[in-house]
């Protein structure tokens, strides 16, 4: 096989692992959705636990091969941070879905890409078009239609505006996480990345469930079964593909094709539940939607 056919073989693989992933994550907000009756604490918990022991013994197999590198101080605590901004990531994002519509949470945590390029700009002083620049606005406006809109639906939703702010909490500090785990996968593989990343994502879960409910929860078989259907299907094969694929693809193309997920979310949340956005949250998500997708231009042009 030429280089030629092998990177293209390997960019197949690449976003066939993606397609797939992100088909995984789209089943998250259903899944979370059935368990409501537990503690969102509880749920990020168990998933997050979940998560690292299913991963525990081809780690500990690899480890033992020697196939791994030293880690330096810097790259550990790097790795810490990243475990608990999943964490807490998981932790606002699930709990968005108690309070507003499966759709408006999964529109509002995918505007992460406007994030990171805001964060681009100023941190690390990169310049971009100026239809970038529009595209951010136009996001910003369709996530303020969405909350404001999102208001005639208390009737429907326990607390939207709640729930839409945790949903983009939750895309603030996923972009904290993405941006970490784009530098560390650049010279660590999966494993090497991912296992302790969700070693320190399910202690900063367990650390806020009993800080926040107590000793009081109960675990049911039902969430229990949730929870693991959510580490093996979102967290392991969705949030896995998207660490796979961050070492090949820049953090804001790979975060700007999350926007399928949405989609599939909407789709099941409608058949399932029967989930139908208010009008104009719709086009609130179509603007938040075509906002986003104008970060597409994104390109370098010097430094500031």
């Amino acid at each position: 096989m030429s280089n030629q056919d092998q990177a293209a073989f390997s960019k197949v693989k690449v976003y066939g692992l993606l397609a797939f992933g992100i088909s995984a994550i789209g089943f998250s907000p259903i899944l979370v959705k059935l368990a409501t009756e537990s503690s969102p604490y509880l749920i990020a918990a168990i998933r997050t636990a979940f998560a690292f022991l299913i991963l525990l013994p081809a780690y500990g197999y690899q480890k033992k091969a020697g196939e791994f590198k030293n880690v330096t101080t810097k790259e550990h605590l790097l790795v810490a941070s990243s475990g608990i901004m999943l964490g807490l990531h998981l932790i606002a994002w699930i709990s968005s879905i108690y309070y507003t519509s499966i759709a408006s949470a999964s529109v509002l945590v995918t505007i992460h890409p406007i994030l990171i390029i805001l964060i681009e700009r100023f941190a690390f002083k990169i310049r971009f078009k100026a239809l970038v620049w529009i595209g951010v606005v136009v996001a910003f406006t369709g996530s303020v239609l969405i909350g404001y809109s999102d208001y005639d639906g208390e009737t429907t939703y326990a607390n939207p505006l709640l729930g839409n702010s945790l949903a983009v909490l939750a895309a603030v500090i996923f972009a904290g996480y993405f941006l970490i785990g784009n530098r560390i996968r650049q010279k660590r593989n999966w494993f090497e990345y991912v296992f302790p990343v969700y070693g320190y994502a399910a202690l900063t879960c367990v650390i806020a469930l009993f800080i926040v409910v107590g000793f009081t929860f109960e675990v049911t078989a039902f969430v229990v079964l949730i929870g693991f259907a959510l580490a093996v299907g979102p967290q392991i094969a969705g949030h896995g593909s998207l660490n796979f694929a961050v070492k090949y693809i820049s953090p804001t193309l790979l975060s700007t094709l999350i926007l399928f997920e949405p989609a599939v979310s909407s789709v099941f949340a409608y058949l399932i539940f029967g989930e139908v956005p208010l009008f104009m949250s719709f086009v609130g998500m179509m603007i938040v939607l075509l906002g986003i997708m104008l970060t597409w231009t994104k390109s370098k042009r010097g430094e500031a």
